[in-house]
């Protein structure tokens, strides 16, 4: 399931147990600095801690933290830290990355970091970046790699990992083939043994995650258990379908409307579920379907509307593949990655736009014609997981998921329940009534000084 984050993005440690990553490291440099134990050590999954030791032969005067995670993004992001130590000729410096006040990161994100120290004399040096990978390592995880899939999970033997992989690649050659979506990279998909200890590895969760797509990292996390392989043989398919639409789209102009993305999930899933295709005739049949300009943005959170919102997207993604072209699925999706709005998209590569869309797609499907469409509003897609503002105030990571629910109960479709966070009013919006409120202060002080020196003046008068 669809959980925008179009607002975050972007990020191996023992649970609440400390590891030290990256081993002693010397650097000589203009000022002959040295930097020893400098390492990471995980509380997976609430913190980091950096730590290192500096020395030279000067006094040290100023020691910044480097840091971010591997991802994609729109540019070069770089967040800094600057934590306290006693000047000196040995400097001994820490800082902690809190998750809990960022937000968490997807298991398997690596995490990059570099020290930057200067003296009295104004001479500066960095260390080697180093790295490590942000993950809980109290399950003994196994590997199985190829064709751009790493599947890693620590329970079911290797019959289990084979036949999840075997899965995953097969649904990378069916999203190739029905939709011309294909991966740019290698996709790590970390397996749970079940939603709980899935749960245990990520920080502010809905309480419904079953599985979760981060496309900045080619990165996909599933709890499946052993009842649950059939669920879990899908979910992959659906995550990453999520991963290679967010790839092909990924821009900071790009808009894909939620029919489109959810629509191409479950499509890649194959078949509609009988229940699900049930609903959807009865939808057709009593002219209750959801305008396609209703499903641009997020999806109801009542159970029966989520469901029946994603049997459409699925019907109509359907329609635009198999009536048309998977080549026109690409060039749309490509359209909407140059920052052309769903409308202009549509129109240049079928000749119609949403409207246009949904009047065919109905014709398609034998629904009655809608009567209007004009006031048909996309709802605003909520965030589960926050966007990561490290502390420095740089964002180094935002993360962008997707969300799926644990298996649902046999004869329902997989629902979405999230929660929206609370805003704040715009910079700009607080610091021009700031303005204003001194203006008119200003002005009331004048006038009433003017008012005050006119009453003396009659005053002295009077009395003359």
């Amino acid at each position: 399931m669809r959980a925008k984050s179009r607002r975050g993005i972007l990020l191996l440690g023992l649970l609440l147990l400390t590891i030290p990553m990256a081993g002693t490291q010397g650097v000589r440099a203009e000022g002959s600095f040295q930097v020893r134990n400098d390492q990471a050590s995980l509380q997976f999954p609430d913190s980091v801690t950096f730590t290192a030791t500096i020395q030279s032969t000067t006094t040290i005067t100023s020691v910044i933290l480097e840091y971010g995670v591997d991802q994609q993004t729109c540019g070069t992001v770089v967040a800094k830290a600057f934590p306290q130590f006693d000047t000196g000729q040995n400097v001994n410096a820490a800082w902690t990355w809190e998750m809990k006040q960022s937000g968490s990161l997807p298991p398997g994100a690596k995490i990059w970091w570099r020290w930057l120290a200067t003296d009295t004399n104004g001479n500066q040096s960095s260390t080697n970046p180093n790295s490590v990978q942000w993950l809980d390592t109290k399950h003994d995880w196994q590997t199985v790699s190829g064709e751009d899939i790493n599947l890693h999970w620590y329970r079911g033997g290797n019959s289990l990992g084979q036949e999840l992989h075997q899965a995953a690649v097969d649904g990378l050659q069916r999203l190739e083939h029905d939709a011309g979506l294909s991966t740019d990279g290698p996709v790590d998909l970390y397996i749970y043994a079940n939603t709980s200890d899935m749960k245990d590895a990520i920080l502010y969760e809905p309480s419904w995650t079953g599985g979760m797509a981060f496309p900045a990292y080619n990165i996909v996390i599933i709890g499946i258990s052993p009842d649950q392989i059939d669920w879990g043989k899908r979910t992959e398919v659906h995550e990453l379908t999520h991963v290679l639409v967010g790839h092909l789209t990924f821009s900071c102009l790009s808009d894909v409307p939620t029919w489109l993305d959810e629509g191409l999930a479950v499509y890649s899933e194959g078949k509609l579920e009988d229940s699900s295709q049930r609903q959807l005739d009865q939808a057709i049949q009593d002219d209750t379907l959801f305008s396609v300009r209703s499903l641009s943005g997020g999806f109801s959170e009542i159970p029966d509307k989520a469901d029946l919102s994603y049997s459409e997207s699925y019907s109509i993604v359907k329609f635009l593949i198999e009536q048309y072209s998977r080549d026109q699925m690409t060039s749309l999706l490509l359209a909407l990655r140059d920052g052309m709005t769903p409308d202009e998209a549509l129109q240049s590569v079928y000749g119609f736009n949403v409207d246009g869309l949904e009047s065919a797609w109905r014709a398609s499907i034998g629904a009655k014609p809608r009567a209007s469409t004009a006031n048909a509003t996309p709802t605003a897609l909520p965030t589960p997981v926050p966007t990561i503002h490290p502390i420095s105030g740089i964002p180094a990571a935002e993360i962008t998921p997707y969300a799926t629910p644990p298996m649902a109960t046999p004869g329902t479709a997989p629902t979405q329940t999230v929660a929206t966070q609370p805003g704040r009013p715009p910079l700009s919006l607080t610091l021009t009534l700031i303005f204003t409120g001194c203006v008119l202060l200003i002005v009331f002080g004048f006038i009433g000084l003017a008012f005050f020196m006119a009453i003396s003046d009659r005053r002295r008068k009077k009395d003359s």
